[in-house]
């Protein structure tokens, strides 16, 4: 019997102490998650079909080409109504069988695969041909049942075999592993393809075939599938790094060299790993396991420090390669249930889970103190499959729990009216507009099997193997005629030590020799990630030379500072993005003492630099509480160095927000009696940023909002900075100032345009919306919400000093011209102060002393998005003034 089966049996056998969940909770958990996948499925139906995906914020459908291009996110798009051809097996798993008929009906009519585009291999092999492939098998099932389906003739079979064939041409290589691209009418020859040029795939792009392509070989009968998918698999293990038995993650795929030598079990190869140890149970070929065995002994000694899974340089294993881990390996704790070891599982599940309950999701990437590195979250379903197979193979209602935590933080903090938005930020809440197709794929399969009865399933799922993006294949395959593969190149006895291998399924009585097992493993690792790693101390440089000028005191609006600094041949240069950076000339500078200094001096911000970049403030959270928005809209603001600590306050600073009179705020408000316990709106520019917190705070304001000046300013394409003081004492600022972009601004101003009356909550992150809003909507029956929240900064975007308002200059510390003596081997960073550092922009004069414009008179002709998105909005507004009519 598979290895899969015979281990979820055994394991799902087995109870684990701790306060067991009632099945009338878990019946009423089940239904939750059937709800919300009707939210996300019926908007995707009734606001973005045909399209290939849905924007949630604001509900339309995402058309490659319409849209801004995201990159390579966006080539898993192919203009066949990607959501629903992968979410083809999830209705049948829930048993909703009437809309799964409906839905394939309109696949074989509305879909077409020729279109001339160029589609990602491995993102269209995963999504589409597997989600084909799984309708056709839950279509079969249902047939044979004799109540369904009766009018199939294989017709999605079909269409996957016509779209393996348009996939084949990207196996043209002197290696047999793919093109990382094609396109999908003329394949990857020819200029009409545009593609075919690219020589480097990613090993998970490679590695990651086999399943679909042996099932559609073995459902047709014809061979040439499952072949070139073998093919690429034992390329991938020739060329694999022999003394650690580890791949690196970017492969040349014309030369076999590896062009990124780092390895793990995340992004970049995972899923070529899941694919061995499924490619066994689902194909029975011991050559898989054999391969899978090797690699995971060598990922279990070099990469697995429990409960970290760290990478490693594939030719020096014992050297690590990063610092911080990716989302993605969320997935390796259920492959190694399958695999049968089960103590580093539940170490590493916990770890990720007590990371996912302090972040409220996993960050794309976090530090191995469990810090956020990058801040995106785009509804990943890797952590909720771990925590599916760890209760199968446990029977713990702790990871019942676990599930109910995800459900949880999924409808406080990322639905929406139009369905499900991605995390932008983790850490202030704020929402990307992107519903990518897996989260229906995946996300609700593993959820509602989590809290099933065996009953509640119409079908045995230990029937099927999971594919990566859980579509279901059935393992009847392996019984099913197939022409030998060719001689494949079979691990060597030599190679092969199995004397530490589990060539038979585990007995549970000997793994779990006391039933608290699990609760054991767990509670060291609960206390491990509410500590962080202890922060290096500043750079201190002993003895003699030490610099008449030191970086944690450099002011850049400091005169004599500036002439220190020309002394020891340090300059300024203003970059044309407005960042200022520092760069040393040893010949310049006065005498070689100097010099010396001036090299000094460099490394200390270098080593600021460092420093801060760790300790970052991260943004702060402007989220629009009033009706009609209630709380649904979070944009993304700066903090300030003065005035009140956001992130120190529990409740935040909540208030209506007044536009300020002056719009510049660098004279006395005049409008004092509408400012007066409300939250000033301002715009950017014309004086420093503390002089404008004081004026409306003596105007008697709770807290300011200053909005960039400088159109077309977002958050998406410019580092969110911090708002530094004017080089005197700034105590005396008691509220809080937060700094919009343009584009974020924007909202806030046709908000109050549209509604005389906005209240925001200025907080260091998103809150839950107030009791009072909850049961109005209870009442209402409805999401009482208006579209969208903001995108916050970027993954990569850290925030950054800025000093004077009309001049976003940041300083980074570069070395040019020095002798290979005094050379400073300096980072071309951006220098980000800490929150009680001195600032280290510098100011310059009003570059916009002229104008000084309301919001009513601004006219920005450059925000038709913005415009678009908000008559979007206005009807979504419209609707739910009905709807609130209605219920009345």
């Amino acid at each position: 019997m598979p290895l899969v089966l015979l281990l979820l049996m055994l394991f799902g056998a087995l109870c684990s102490p701790g306060q067991a969940m009632s099945r009338e909770e878990k019946q009423r958990l089940k239904n939750q998650v059937v709800e919300m996948f009707d939210h996300a499925y019926q908007n995707y139906m009734d606001h973005a079909y045909p399209a290939d995906e849905l924007m949630p914020l604001t509900c339309r459908g995402r058309v490659r080409g319409l849209e801004p291009s995201r990159g390579d996110i966006d080539d898993a798009l192919g203009k066949f109504s990607l959501t629903l051809i992968d979410t083809l097996d999830t209705l049948v798993l829930l048993n909703k069988t009437t809309e799964f008929e409906d839905a394939v009906r309109r696949v074989l009519s509305d879909v077409r695969l020729d279109n001339d585009i160029v589609v990602s291999v491995f993102e269209t092999n995963i999504r589409v041909l597997g989600g084909l492939l799984g309708g056709h098998s839950m279509a079969v099932m249902l047939k044979e049942g004799g109540q369904h389906m009766q009018w199939y003739q294989d017709e999605l079979l079909h269409m996957a075999k016509d779209l393996g064939l348009r996939l084949l041409p990207a196996f043209n290589t002197s290696s047999g592993l793919p093109y990382p691209r094609v396109n999908l009418k003329h394949g990857v020859r020819g200029p009409e393809t545009r593609t075919g040029t690219e020589t480097d795939t990613c090993t998970a792009c490679a590695g990651t075939i086999i399943l679909e392509f042996a099932a559609l070989s073995r459902f047709t009968g014809d061979p040439v599938f499952e072949a070139h998918a073998r093919r690429a698999l034992d390329f991938l293990w020739e060329k694999r790094q022999r003394n650690s038995n580890l791949v690196g993650t970017t492969i040349n795929i014309h030369s076999g060299e590896w062009v990124r030598r780092d390895s793990g079990v995340g992004a970049g190869i995972d899923s070529y790993y899941e694919y061995l140890l499924k490619a066994y149970v689902l194909l029975g070929d011991d050559l898989f396991l054999e391969r899978f065995n090797i690699h995971y002994a060598s990922i279990m000694k070099y990469i697995s420090q429990p409960p970290l899974l760290l990478d490693v340089h594939i030719h020096k294993p014992l050297l690590p390669a990063r610092t911080w881990m990716d989302s993605l390996l969320a997935f390796f704790p259920g492959l190694q249930v399958l695999k049968g070891d089960i103590r580093p599982a539940i170490e590493t599940h916990e770890m990720l889970y007590q990371v996912t309950k302090k972040h409220n999701f996993l960050p794309e990437a976090f530090t191995t103190d469990f810090r956020v590195h990058w801040a995106q979250h785009p509804l990943r379903p890797e952590f909720a499959e771990s925590t599916y197979f760890l209760y199968k193979a446990t029977g713990d209602p702790y990871y019942l729990e676990a599930g109910r935590t995800i459900m949880d933080n999924l409808n406080r903090f990322a639905r929406v009216p139009c369905g499900f938005a991605a995390m932008k930020d983790v850490r202030t809440g704020s929402h990307e507009d992107r519903m990518d197709s897996f989260f229906l794929a995946e996300m609700f399969k593993y959820l509602f099997l989590l809290f099933a009865e065996p009953d509640d399933i119409p079908f045995d799922v230990e029937d099927y193997v999971f594919t990566t993006e859980a579509h279901l294949l059935p393992l009847s395959l392996s019984m099913a005629p197939h022409s030998s593969p060719a001689p494949s190149n079979r691990t060597s006895d030599e190679e092969l030590d199995d004397s530490n291998f589990d060539w038979t399924c585990p007995n549970t009585h000997l793994l779990f020799p006391d039933p608290a097992f699990p609760r054991i493993l767990r509670e060291p690792i609960r206390s491990a990630v509410d500590k962080s790693c202890p922060r290096p101390a500043p750079y201190r440089e002993p003895g003699m030379g030490r610099p008449p000028l030191r970086a944690q005191d450099f002011m850049a609006n400091n005169p004599e500072h500036l002439e220190l600094l020309r002394r020891m041949g340090v300059s300024l240069i203003h970059l044309k993005d407005g960042r200022v950076q520092l760069v040393q000339h040893a010949t310049q500078a006065v005498s070689a003492v100097a010099a010396e200094d001036g090299v000094r001096f460099m490394q200390e911000m270098m080593e600021l630099s460092s420093q801060q970049q760790k300790e970052q403030l991260p943004p702060r959270a402007i989220q629009i509480v009033s009706h009609p928005f209630f709380g649904r809209v979070v944009l993304t603001a700066g903090p300030a160095q003065f005035g009140t600590d956001l992130s120190k306050s529990s409740t935040g600073v909540r208030g209506f927000v007044t536009v300020a009179e002056p719009y510049s705020g660098c004279s006395e408000i005049v409008n004092a009696e509408y400012i007066q316990g409300h939250i000033a709106l301002l715009q950017r520019g014309q004086c420093m940023f503390a002089e404008k917190a004081r004026h409306i705070q003596k105007a008697g304001a709770i807290g300011g909002i200053v909005v960039d000046d400088n159109e077309g300013s977002s958050s998406d394409t410019a580092p969110l900075f911090q708002m530094a003081g004017d080089g005197r004492s700034t105590d005396d600022i008691t509220l809080p100032l937060l700094f919009l972009f343009h584009k974020e601004g924007n909202i806030l101003l046709e908000a109050l345009k549209e509604y005389r009356e906005v209240e925001v909550l200025l907080s260091d992150k998103a809150r839950d919306r107030g009791a009072d809003v909850q049961e109005r909507e209870e009442d209402c029956l409805t999401e009482a919400t208006t579209p969208t929240s903001h995108e916050p900064i970027g993954q990569s975007q850290m925030s950054t000093v800025e000093l004077d308002e009309s001049a976003p200059e940041e300083v980074s510390p570069v070395d040019e011209d020095t002798s290979p003596a005094e050379e400073v081997s300096a980072p071309k960073e951006e220098v980000k102060p800490a929150e009680a550092e001195p600032a280290v922009a510098q100011p310059q004069e009003d570059r916009d002393s002229e104008k000084e414009e309301k919001p009513e008179e601004d006219t920005d002709s450059s925000s038709q998005s913005v415009d678009e998105l908000l008559a979007d909005w206005r009807e979504d507004l419209e609707a739910f003034k009905q709807m609130e009519k209605d219920e009345l």
